[in-house]
């Protein structure tokens, strides 16, 4: 539909629109950087979606059964938030959109969540929204299945471009999807043709609707400028028994002299182009000037979900006691009472028992006392539950077969698992966690970012961390991957030791509110080194003293996971040389760092020489606990370069990472 048969069929629907059109426009000139044309393409589909189908009350934005709108093409940031500020977000003012990517304005270049009510997810990087979106649907299916369609009940929407489907992501998440038969959820394609560099057909000729049918969804289409046929599409896909997608066929910048070219997708400042284009539209008001009557409109449309929303406020309260406290515990993030009880049992049995067991292995054991009273956690594997141990009994599988099941087959797809974890996150409701091999996190790396940035508490359950899973060899031993986990920003990095360590460590994981976990974990099994009980959780601390030197203290060995048992034999060899020798675990270097400096300097004191012991490489920040910190004479015992293919054993001896060869290097230092 061109620009004159809309405005004279349609001129209150393009009076709305163009209310976004323009504080887009506005925004980006004033700001002089940004993106213009993705506001001005979608303007009209976005303009039905919020006025006719999505389920949302601008007072009160965190609601519960809100439905879930995420703008996958996060560049063109400006649509969402003239979509806040005319709906009536209370933190999206004006003035926010006139400092929109300005320092300490809400309005950044890229939606970032937790910056203003309203962004569901962070979104920028290509295709990610997408991939949270299907967590977000997946979110909703488990809570629905868990409390009842009377506190769970809503879609997710989603505006996806040609750069998120061309992303690899959006494979994985597109095929997820599919298969889960995620039917509330909809994605909103911006079938525009343009990339930066040209028309997409440059360097993409995908047939994007047989590729979502092919997958599993429903596929429509519509005119993106004509708003009768958008209302029809959506309408259809709102009611559609699978995922559905909708092709919005759109001009990129419309009306303006960048129509339907490169340079619609970027930054339109040019005084003239911005001039003629308001005359094209009809807009004879100022930059950021909205007509009274317009902003009265779409402050209606911001409070047309709120019969729905306190017809929900009333079911909850009329919800059983017990629902209703659950339900609300889920979604503040609180853990159960129970919860202490359970770790410190755990950790009594295995200090007492004392096996010998892969921290693999060990996790799965916590997991298999954690989960029955944590009916929030909702675990899965990139097609390696077996290896990652991430099922426990009775746990089920999450599928449209049965939505109470707890496990999830995300198949091969790393990446769309993690980034469908960040989306149960952010949902709220869902504890999520999902294993892979360590090597792999190369493949779900930047979602781990992105939990990091968004400040999500996920856990990301690696296995098979080091030359000690053998014979798969280089390709599958991680040797670089720990000081990559540990130079993100925002990530808490844990190797634990044994059962107790690995405990404490999923403990620690789960109280977080605003921090992603990593955990790093053997094929090979390790010896109990915690054969001590105690009720503290001495892994919150970072590293603590494990065994203490005899006689003067001359050494200290820091040692990680599966070499803090190399560290006691090469202590016992130290000691019987007369060699008073310290061993300090250290399962997780963010947390030792965040200790009081007087806590950290009991643990590592001036003095001895320093011995650390990792079988990975020493970037990452062994540096700060060998040299740092008052450190005197150090070394390190680890991986210089890449593994082998061999049994476990064979590969420590043939690198070095023996108890004899530690001894070996504190002899040397001292």
């Amino acid at each position: 539909m061109d620009i004159a048969t809309l405005i004279a069929q349609h001129p209150d629907h393009w009076q709305r629109a163009c209310a976004i059109r323009m504080l887009a426009m506005d925004a980006v000139a004033a700001a002089n950087s940004g993106h213009s044309g993705m506001p001005m393409g979608m303007a009209d589909v976005a303009t039905v979606l919020f006025e006719k189908h999505l389920k949302f009350d601008a007072a009160v934005p965190d609601w519960p059964d809100r439905d879930r709108f995420i703008l996958s093409a996060g560049h063109g940031s400006m649509l969402l938030y003239a979509l806040l500020h005319l709906t009536g977000y209370q933190d999206m003012t004006l003035e926010q959109l006139r400092n929109f990517r300005q320092s300490g304005a809400i309005t950044a270049g890229h939606p970032e969540y937790g910056h203003a009510k309203g962004i569901e997810p962070t979104t920028g990087p290509l295709g990610q929204g997408l991939a949270n979106a299907v967590g977000f649907a997946m979110a909703e299916e488990s809570l629905r299945a868990r409390f009842g369609a009377p506190l769970q009940d809503h879609q997710t929407w989603v505006i996806a471009g040609d750069g998120c489907l061309m992303e690899g992501v959006s494979h994985e998440a597109i095929g997820l999807a599919g298969r889960q038969k995620l039917s509330r959820l909809v994605v909103l394609w911006d079938d525009n043709g343009i990339t930066i560099d040209g028309r997409v057909d440059i360097a993409c000729v995908t047939d994007q609707k047989a590729r979502f049918a092919a997958a599993g969804w429903d596929v429509f289409e519509c005119d993106g400028h004509d708003p009768a046929d958008i209302d029809r599409a959506l309408g259809a896909a709102k009611a559609s028994p699978r995922p559905a997608m909708v092709a919005c066929r759109t001009h990129i910048a419309l009306g303006s002299s960048a129509q339907d070219t490169s340079k619609g997708h970027g930054a339109l400042t040019d005084a003239q182009l911005i001039a003629d284009t308001r005359a094209t539209y009809g807009w004879d008001h100022e930059p950021f000037v909205i007509p009274a009557e317009i902003k009265a409109q779409w402050e209606a449309i911001g409070t047309r979900g709120q019969t729905a929303r306190q017809e929900w406020e009333a079911r909850l309260a009329a919800a059983p006691a017990a629902r209703r406290s659950a339900f609300t515990r889920v979604f503040a993030g609180e853990l159960p009472s129970r919860l202490p009880g359970v770790i410190r049992k755990l950790k009594k049995d295995a200090s007492d028992s004392a096996p010998k067991l892969a921290t693999r292995a060990a996790s799965e054991k916590v997991l298999g006392a954690v989960n029955p009273v944590m009916a929030e956690m909702l675990g899965g594997s990139a097609d390696l539950t077996g290896s990652n141990n991430t099922k426990t009994p009775g746990l089920g599988v999450f599928g449209p077969e049965d939505r109470k099941g707890r496990h999830v087959h995300y198949g091969i797809r790393e990446h769309g698992m993690a980034a469908a974890m960040n989306g149960m996150a952010l949902h709220g409701g869902i504890r999520p966690y999902g294993g892979t091999f360590m090597a792999f996190t190369d493949y779900a790396r930047p979602a781990m970012r992105l939990s990091a940035l968004m400040g999500l508490p996920v856990v990301y359950v690696m296995t098979h961390d080091s030359i000690g899973l053998g014979e798969d060899g280089p390709t599958h031993q991680p040797v670089e991957h720990l000081a990559i986990s540990r130079a993100t920003p925002n990530t808490l990095v844990f190797r634990p030791a044994d059962l107790v360590e690995t405990a404490e460590a999923w403990e620690i994981a789960l109280q977080q509110q605003a921090t992603p976990s990593v955990l790093s974990l053997t094929r090979q099994g390790v010896p109990a080194v915690r054969k001590t009980h105690t009720n503290r959780n001495l892994s919150s601390q970072g590293a603590y003293v494990l065994a203490e030197a005899e006689g003067r203290r001359q050494a200290i060995l820091i040692a990680t996971g599966s070499e803090v048992a190399i560290a006691l034999a090469a202590r016992d060899l130290l000691q019987a040389d007369g060699i008073g020798t310290r061993v300090v675990s250290m399962p997780c270097m963010e947390l030792f760092a965040a200790q009081p400096e007087a806590y950290r300097r009991r643990v590592l004191p001036a003095g001895p020489v320093r011995l650390g012991i990792e079988a990975a490489v020493r970037a990452g920040g062994w540096d700060r606990w060998l040299t740092g910190e008052r450190g005197r004479k150090a070394d390190f015992l680890g991986m210089e370069g890449f593994g082998a293919s061999a049994p476990a054993e064979v590969l420590y001896r043939e690198f070095g990472i023996t108890a004899e060869t530690a001894a070996e290097r504190v002899r040397a230092l001292l």
